[in-house]
């Protein structure tokens, strides 16, 4: 039996016993228990999520087209502090 059969049966076991243990719904559970398994396959794992949100965003207006674009503009002078 493959892992992702028993996780199938695992989910199965649950909606039945969430049901109150019906008679006759054994083809709908493991139906729903299939796309339970697949739904989680592929989601992402709680490593990656976190990976994610520690990377910075990327986006086009952070990386300039050319190279003149990347050349800061000198700034104006700052006026003195008046007491």
């Amino acid at each position: 039996m493959s892992t992702n059969e028993k996780r199938i049966r695992e989910f199965a076991y649950q909606i039945w016993e969430s049901e109150g243990q019906p008679h006759g719904q054994e083809a709908r559970h493991w139906e729903m228990a299939h796309k339970l398994a697949q739904a989680e396959a592929l989601a992402p794992t709680k490593a990656e999520t976190a990976k994610a949100a520690k990377a910075p965003a990327k986006s086009a207006a952070a990386k300039p087209a050319t190279k003149e674009a990347a050349v800061k503009k000198p700034r104006a002078p700052r006026k003195p502090a008046t007491p």
